[in-house]
């Protein structure tokens, strides 16, 4: 099931990519931002009622809490800066280079998480890497 997820997940994320620049024209990236923060505020919490997830929100703990809020914090910091790329950029050279976030998000989960960089993930990092490089000379 996580495949199919981050299947719709990355569709999801093209999609959000060319509506916001068509939506961004003449409009400043931080009120776009506001805008785009408070439909998905009301449409997780929608979730959230309909699944009855509410019911543990008392238990959550204090370590989760503090790591939610910089996670959110750090999702707020990358739209502001995704949107103003976009409204001064091309989407076909702002999404490359924000898709550079797999390769950090590899070597973080390497140092913090201690998780295995394999080989193959190495080389898919370079590829990566190179990919980028290519798409925005």
């Amino acid at each position: 099931m996580w495949l199919l997820f981050a299947i719709l997940s990355s569709v999801f994320a093209a999609l959000t990519s060319i509506l916001a620049k068509v939506g961004i024209n003449g409009v400043d990236s931080n009120l776009a931002t506001a805008v785009r923060t408070v439909v998905v505020l009301v449409m997780a919490w929608l979730m959230v009622f309909i699944t009855s997830a509410h019911t543990g929100i008392a238990d959550i703990e204090k370590k989760s809490w503090i790591f939610l809020i910089l996670s959110g914090l750090a999702t707020g910091a990358s739209w502001l800066c995704y949107y103003k790329a976009l409204q001064v950029g091309e989407v076909s050279k702002v999404v490359p280079v924000d898709k550079l976030s797999v390769v950090i998000t590899l070597i973080l989960a390497f140092v913090f998480l201690h998780e295995e960089l394999t080989v193959k993930s190495f080389i898919g990092c370079v590829l990566i890497g190179v990919g980028t490089l290519l798409m925005v000379i």
